[in-house]
């Protein structure tokens, strides 16, 4: 991959910050963008490519968000921007629903191939994980005639308003926005690191199962949504049997069950996707981010039976599967492929690992480190007895980050996550020496 990178893949601060070109920004900005639209970084990016932002002043950033794991391939993968290029240059947009085109056919033939399942599939092509999901809870109800919806503890799905009642966290995605689409349930999430050290995931699984059968009653519930590994909610990953005993009693009861790779997805866990750890094959799955190289796009994908009970003109949008975000989808695909992207996620674990791992043991405010793949984080405690959160020590190692030319993102319920998603295509040097700048954050905290 290295031949590949356009722009040096080194940290390089000049001095001052937030310089006076982003400062300049930061003002227009207030005068044109309300303060609702909050951003994590005072800087304003020109550049990107591989592991390193740019910003308006010329200072290079180690990027461990990837826009939220979007840009998987880097901001600007050549193959991507090619597409881009050349799709742009025919057409813009249709419609798919007036005039269809073969890219939009040809991303749900890769997506039917990629998702678990060795079964009859459909896909559907929207812009936004929300609407992804959104269209999900829509097919399930439609196929089951059912209501109910069962998310889960520290669930995120999204800002519509039917996502933010599958969301679990009030502030600051539901605060002042209600009333919300009823019908929906919310059930204990497995938690390793805070459930009893003697839960194990199938235990966890029918502690699950006991809350929807005496609270809402499994024969009312038209779909179960569970992220594989918990994003926003913190990157809880469910106790191993978790998922496998759940999808097993849902299909007993007709239930669909949805899985939300949004963040999960596209090789950012060393698989094609999540759920595949576990051989867990959702009737639906959700996916958006990583899929189109920064371009945006999501899609829902999955058993084509549940597509046949919604009716012809049902699913749709005026933008969904825009030509130039399917060039872009099959291109960034076709790059994780080539540059085998699992693997490179898996090295990244490796690395990260290596270097985060001695921390749990050793500091008291590192309670712990989970994840797979490139989706990792290090949650951090008052101490390690009573575990209870500390969202001011995951919000100073991101300002110490921030400041060494770092940028770094924090997630959970208690906000005392700091959580790790660094393009698969950074470079084993860049993403050491920003491990070393984490570590270096981690202590001077503690």
């Amino acid at each position: 991959m290295v031949e590949m990178y356009r722009l040096p893949q080194d940290i390089k601060l000049t001095g001052e910050f937030p310089g006076p070109v982003s400062r300049a920004l930061g003002q227009r900005r207030s005068a044109a963008v309300p303060a609702s639209v909050a951003s994590g970084m005072p800087v304003y990016a020109v550049d990107a490519d591989g592991g390193v932002i740019v910003d308006a002043d010329g200072n290079s950033w180690a990027d461990l968000g990837s826009g939220i794991a979007v840009t998987s391939v880097g901001a600007s993968a050549p193959k991507v921007v090619q597409a881009v290029q050349e799709a742009v240059a025919h057409f813009t947009h249709t419609c798919f629903m007036v005039t269809p085109y073969e890219g939009y056919v040809a991303v749900a033939e890769k997506l039917n191939e990629l998702t678990p399942g060795n079964f009859e599939k459909r896909s559907v092509l929207f812009n936004s994980g929300a609407e992804a999901v959104e269209n999900a809870v829509k097919i399930a109800r439609a196929a089951t005639g059912r209501n109910a919806v069962v998310v889960f503890d520290h669930a995120y799905h999204g800002r519509t308003n039917l996502t933010m009642a599958l969301t679990a966290k009030a502030a600051p995605y539901k605060k002042g926005f209600g009333p919300f689409a009823p019908e929906i349930y919310r059930v204990p999430m497995s938690y390793p690191y805070r459930d009893e050290p003697t839960m194990d995931g199938k235990e966890a699984a029918q502690r699950t199962i006991d809350v929807i059968e005496k609270q809402i009653g499994s024969e009312y519930v038209a779909a179960i949504v569970l992220e594989p590994i918990q994003g926003e909610g913190g990157f809880i990953v469910p106790a191993e049997g978790f998922m496998p005993a759940l999808v097993s009693w849902a299909r007993e009861k007709g239930i669909v069950f949805i899985a939300d790779e949004v963040q999960s997805g596209f090789c950012r866990t060393g698989k094609w996707f999540a759920s595949e750890y576990e051989g867990v094959e959702p009737d639906l799955v959700t996916t958006a981010k990583g899929i189109a190289g920064g371009m945006p796009l999501s899609a829902v994908t999955g058993r084509a039976e549940l597509f046949e009970k919604v009716q012809p003109g049902g699913l749709g949008g005026t933008y969904g599967g825009n030509p130039v975000s399917c060039a872009a989808a099959l291109a960034a695909i076709e790059t994780m492929q080539e540059w085998d992207l699992n693997a490179r996620a898996l090295r990244i674990e490796e690395i990260v690992t290596a270097k985060l791992t001695p921390l749990v043991e050793e500091l008291d405010i590192v309670g712990d480190f989970r994840g797979r793949g490139a989706m990792l984080a290090l949650e951090f405690v008052a101490d390690s007895i009573s575990k209870a959160p500390h969202p001011t020590a995951a919000k100073d190692v991101a300002a110490y980050c921030r400041d060494h030319g770092v940028l770094i993102l924090t997630c959970g319920t208690y906000g005392n996550v700091v959580r790790l998603l660094p393009p698969l295509a950074m470079p084993d040097e860049l993403l050491e020496q920003a491990m070393d700048i984490l570590v270096a954050g981690i202590r001077d905290v503690a």
